[in-house]
């Protein structure tokens, strides 16, 4: 395969993944398109020297953090904008969280309670759960020890659970809540 029909194959395949992870870094949609074509561009510069093309989303995730990384320092500034849609496709279900009668959480709950956490959490489960790395590629593109990767979705996935659930507290009277209160619940 020449190596053009290589690459148009790789952003077809990776881009809406990449920039989807981006935005979930940068939180603003023109910082994480210009992420991802950045990582695109390194990889049109150096890619060849990938030994191992089924490496080469891997290698893109994580130059693409790695640039990300670089910008943070950099101290430029990045504006938080409220646009869900960019994470998740309509495709990727997120499971209801349902208590007797209670309404499920719409995604864009999730996406609002991971926007708001720290990036050292989010980047995992973000990695994880919407763009389904392994923890030896989330490892690699995130450039920690893989025990760190599993306590990071531990604690992520705890912070997570917990912020959507003050937040259906205090939309949702949960059953054993009004039973201490003494009414009724059907």
């Amino acid at each position: 395969m020449r190596q053009d029909d290589f690459f148009k194959e790789l952003t077809d395949a990776h881009y809406q993944g990449l920039y989807r992870f981006a935005y979930s870094l940068a939180k603003d949609p023109h910082t994480a398109a210009d992420l991802t074509q950045q990582a695109f561009c390194i990889f049109a510069e150096k890619g060849h020297q990938l030994r191992e093309k089924s490496k080469a989303k891997s290698w893109l995730f994580t130059t693409l953090h790695r640039e990300f990384l670089k910008q943070r320092r950099r101290g430029q500034r990045m504006t938080i904008t409220e646009d869900p849609s960019v994470l998740m496709d309509d495709s990727q279900v997120v499971g209801p969280a349902e208590s007797e009668g209670a309404r499920s959480i719409d995604r864009r709950s999730v996406v609002s309670a991971l926007s708001g956490m720290d990036e050292v959490f989010r980047a995992p489960l973000v990695l994880f759960y919407l763009k389904q790395v392994s923890y030896k590629e989330i490892a690699q593109i995130l450039e920690i020890p893989i025990g760190t990767v599993m306590s990071r979705l531990s604690r992520g996935k705890a912070q997570l659970r917990a912020t959507l659930e003050d937040g259906i507290a205090d939309i949702i009277e949960f059953p054993a809540t009004a039973a201490k209160k003494g009414t009724a619940t059907s």
